[in-house]
Formats: C-alpha cells, sequence, structure tokens
C-alpha cells in the first residue's frame, strides 16, 4: 500500500524545487516563442527560415545541455554526499570544457551558415534570412554553453533561483530587444530578422556573465575551484557524451525530417514549428521542470545512501508530472486552433498548425512519463538509457514510420502525425524499464566511490 504522507513530501519538496525552474522555462520559451510571433508578422518564409536554422542552434543547446547532465550528477551527488571541494572543481571543468567546445561555431556561423540552409532544399529566400539568424545564434555558442553549464550547476546543489533569476532578467531583454529590433519599435531600428538574431546574442552573453559572476560571488554556495583531478574529467565526459548523443539523435533526425515536411509545402513546415513552439511554451516549463528536479532529488538521495528512497521519489514525481501534463495536453487539444491563431493569420499555416498542436497534445502522457523518468536516470549517473531510449525511437518512428507512412504508403500527413506519437511512446517504454529494471543506484554507487578517493 502506497504511503500517502510519504508521496506528498515527495511532491511537496518536487514542486519547491520546480517551480523557479518552470519559471526558468516559461521566460525562455517565451523568448523563442516571441521569436517565432515577430517573424510571423514578415512571412510564413521568416517563420521557416528561423525554424530551419534552430535546428543548427541545437548543437551549442546540446553541448550545454549535454556538460550540464554532468554537472548536475556530480554536483547533486556530491552536495548529497557534503563533498564540496569535488562538487566545485566539476563545475568548473564543466565551464571550462563547454566554452572551448563553443568556440568554432564562431568561425562556423560566419563563414557558411547560408549553406547549412540551403542544404536543407529551402526557398531562396528562405535560405537568405535563416543565414543571416544562424550566423548571429553561433557567434553567442560559447556564451550560450556557459549559461546551461552554470546554471545545472546550482541546480544540483538544490539552488533552483539563482538560475531562474539569471535567466528571467537575460530573456526579458531578448524579448524587448527582439520586438524593438525586429519590428523597429520605439528608439529601435527595424532590422526584420537580423534585429531577432541580434536580440538572441545579447541575451545569452548577458546570461553567460551573469551566470559566472555568481558563480564566483561570496553569495551562493557554489565556487571555482582548480581543476587537478583526471577523474572529474572522466567521469564528466561518461556521464555528458551519452546525453549529448541522446539530444543530437533527435536534432540530427529533424534535419530529414523537416526536408520530409517540405515536400509537403512550406506553409506544412512552418505550422508544424508553431505547432512546436505551441507545446513547449505550454508543457515544456513543466516536464523540463520535472526532468531536472528528478535529478536534484535522485541524485542527491544517492549521495546521501538512500537507493530505495531514490527509487520512490522518482516514481512519485512521475505520477505527478502524469496528472500535470495530462491537465497541459487536455489544453492543448481543446485550444488548439485559436492558441495557433496567435502566430499565423495565414489559412493553410493555421489548418495544420492546429493539427499539429493536438498531436502534441495527445503526446503530453508520454512526455509526462519519459522526462521524470528519464531525469532520476540521469541524477543516478545512467545517461545511456535515455539515450537508447530517444536514439530508436526518434529514427525508428519518427522518421521511419513517418517516411514510410506518410510518403512510401502514401498516407500524407496523417502519417507524419503517427510517426510523431509512436516515437514519444517508444520513448517511454525504453526508460520505463530501464528504470524498473537495470542497475543504475549501483552506477551512482561507482562514481561517487571513485570520487571519495580524491582530495578533498
Amino acid at each position: 500500500m502506497v504511503d500517502r504522507s510519504r508521496v506528498l513530501s515527495v511532491w511537496r519538496r518536487t514542486i519547491s524545487l520546480s517551480w523557479p525552474i518552470a519559471l526558468q522555462q516559461t521566460f525562455n520559451t517565451l523568448m523563442r516563442t516571441v521569436d517565432i510571433v515577430v517573424t510571423g508578422l514578415f512571412s510564413p518564409a521568416a517563420v521557416a527560415a528561423i525554424g530551419l536554422a534552430d535546428l543548427y542552434a541545437q548543437i551549442p543547446l546540446r553541448i550545454g545541455l549535454g556538460l550540464g547532465t554532468g554537472a548536475i550528477t556530480l554536483s547533486s551527488q556530491d552536495t548529497g554526499r557534503e563533498a564540496t571541494t569535488t562538487r566545485d572543481r566539476a563545475i568548473t571543468q564543466a565551464i571550462l570544457i563547454g566554452l572551448l567546445a563553443g568556440l568554432p561555431m564562431i568561425a562556423v556561423g560566419l563563414a557558411i551558415s547560408d549553406s547549412l540552409i540551403a542544404v536543407l532544399g529551402a526557398e531562396p529566400e528562405v535560405v537568405r534570412m535563416g543565414g543571416q539568424y544562424l550566423a548571429l545564434v553561433f557567434v553567442a555558442a560559447p556564451m550560450r554553453i556557459v549559461g546551461l553549464v552554470g546554471a545545472r550547476s546550482f541546480q544540483g546543489t538544490g539552488d533552483t533561483r539563482t538560475p531562474m533569476a539569471v535567466n528571467v532578467v537575460a530573456n526579458g531583454v531578448n524579448i524587448v530587444v527582439t520586438v524593438g529590433l525586429g519590428l523597429g519599435i520605439g528608439v529601435f531600428p527595424e532590422l526584420g530578422i537580423v534585429g531577432v538574431g541580434l536580440a538572441t546574442a545579447v541575451s545569452r552573453t548577458i546570461e553567460a556573465i551573469m551566470i559566472t559572476a555568481a558563480i564566483a560571488s561570496a553569495w551562493t554556495e557554489l565556487s571555482f575551484a582548480r581543476p587537478q583531478s583526471l577523474t572529474i574529467t572522466r567521469q564528466l565526459v561518461a556521464v555528458s557524451l551519452p546525453n549529448f548523443a541522446e539530444g543530437m539523435s533527435t536534432s540530427l533526425a529533424n534535419f530529414p525530417f523537416n526536408a520530409l515536411l517540405l515536400t509537403f509545402g512550406t506553409e506544412v513546415n512552418a505550422a508544424y514549428h508553431i505547432g512546436r513552439r505551441i507545446y513547449q511554451q505550454l508543457a515544456g516549463p513543466l516536464y523540463r521542470s520535472f526532468n531536472v528536479a528528478a535529478s536534484i532529488v535522485v541524485g542527491q538521495t544517492l549521495g546521501d545512501g538512500r537507493p530505495d528512497d531514490a527509487r520512490f521519489s522518482g516514481l512519485a514525481m512521475t505520477a505527478l508530472s502524469v496528472l500535470t501534463l495530462g491537465i497541459a495536453g487536455v489544453v492543448l487539444v481543446v485550444g488548439a486552433t485559436p492558441i495557433a491563431r496567435v502566430f499565423t493569420n495565414d489559412a493553410e499555416t493555421l489548418t495544420h498548425a492546429a493539427t499539429f498542436t493536438r498531436v502534441f497534445g495527445v503526446s503530453m502522457l508520454f512526455f509526462g512519463i519519459f522526462f521524470p523518468i528519464s531525469g532520476s536516470l540521469r541524477g543516478a549517473g545512467d545517461t545511456r538509457t535515455p539515450f537508447y531510449a530517444r536514439f530508436t525511437g526518434t529514427f525508428g518512428f519518427m522518421l521511419g514510420v513517418s517516411y514510410l507512412a506518410g510518403i512510401t504508403l502514401d498516407y500524407g500527413l496523417p502519417g507524419v502525425y503517427a510517426g510523431l506519437v509512436l516515437s514519444y511512446a517508444w520513448w517511454t517504454v525504453v526508460v520505463t524499464a530501464g528504470f524498473l529494471w537495470s542497475d543504475w543506484a549501483d552506477t551512482a554507487a561507482a562514481l561517487m566511490d571513485e570520487r571519495r578517493n580524491l582530495s578533498e
């Protein structure tokens, strides 16, 4: 029989950790939503341009999230076992690696951004606008990665409010500058899509500076520490690489998937990005906050030497996630058309966008399970199981089934919708099996045993 008081205790802790993350993610997704809304005022081609450019912008995002996963895993476990010295060394190394990894992207963005958009088969106007936007996003790549890793480092200690405050300020600046430079409002010149990209670059730089200053200050628990151990480096890389590969498998699959959508027309491609933006704006802050909170709680509980409590906490957080995202899914299904109308007034684009939004709404049940379970596994240091889930699901169903049903069997867009839903269902099946039957608690114990041998 389930201990109700124990479940409620986990829920209260989850909510306490999650609401700052949810608010942070709300502003983060709002920033991207404003980008889509502003470019939607230009043309469907502008929406497609920013959507295609964002495929490449996933690279610095995935590097930051991958290294951030390593940082939050080690940070949460070392916080649980009160090993502050190794924790500070780990987060310092993660930030330095991230900064170095982002530097080559500056050259790539300035040199070949147009070609990267053109290779996807886009129309010339989409290539021109997408290349301009992408160049600016890549220039800010090192700052983007530093901001992400720094935020995850704080979250691993249980401090979800400091990164929230930093993110709200940075994204608030982004929103104001996007509207101002994109549309030429007030004292701002009208720069169109260049203004939207410039706003992103400015806000990411502000975010990186603020998060670095917060770590260096005496006001927060974290501190920078001189890296002295290759063991920490190896663990960071070992935990981060599968998470990076997991994210990149989805991002890389989006290239042929968008090419597939473009065969149905620019309006369909724009509609997909609108539907995707809608569900990420409404549900993204929720499932991402549950994902991070699960990593924090499970990692700290394992660090405190309580694997059974860690397993219970993961399941309790999943139950809360399913309830919350189930409600969000209903809103997406019922309100699809009026919500999509905010993003476009093109009739054909609106029709397809509403349908994509409903597809994502139906998928919220799977999101409600996948994200807290995968977060729990990452808190233990098991980043391979979520990678296997997303890799096989994305390529087998989102790409494979969508192409087979939509093109080969000539079902058209309904075949694409089926491929999307089935991919999310498969993600859920694989990570649930891994959580219930794999030895993730032993993985965490082995990582911590290695770090116990380091001088603290």
